[in-house]
């Protein structure tokens, strides 16, 4: 599943984060721009969800954790920008609905080394683990097929 931040243009929908926030503007509902697109390799393929959002946590305002449990899961790979805000926050809501959050810490990034790497040690220690890219592949490769 796949989260995107979106908004009405001029922002009427995303509140005080909008307001707070200027550069939100790059994901306002019909513009163009790499910063609004998902990563190279990255894009929802057919049949994957995409959940839009307007706030930091992929939960708030979406119906993410109804999907998930409908679908049984319970456990999340967590990636995406940015660790110190849509990560941090996406990761306390995931735990707080009773999913076990795991940050891959080689698919998470900030504006900045400082509050990342402060988020990833804050996360680990209260809220999900932080696992290597390795450690994410070699989880993914034990689940059954199917």
């Amino acid at each position: 599943m796949h989260t995107n931040v979106v908004y009405e243009p001029g922002g009427a929908d995303g509140g005080v984060f909008f307001r707070k926030l200027p550069a939100l503007a790059i994901f306002e509902r019909g513009r163009d721009g790499e910063l609004a697109s998902f990563a190279a390799g990255l894009d929802p393929v057919s049949g994957e969800r995409v959940f839009s959002k307007r706030y930091a946590s992929a939960f708030f305002g979406t119906r993410l954790a109804e999907s998930l449990r409908e679908l049984g899961v319970d456990t999340l790979l967590i990636a995406g920008v940015s660790t110190s805000g849509c990560i941090r926050a996406t990761v306390v809501d995931a735990c707080q609905h009773g999913f076990v959050p795991l940050v891959v810490r080689e698919a998470v990034g900030d504006r900045h080394r400082a509050p990342h790497e402060a988020s990833l040690f804050d996360l680990q220690a209260k809220y999900a683990e932080v696992v290597s890219l390795a450690e994410a592949e070699k989880y993914l490769a034990g689940l059954p097929r199917g």
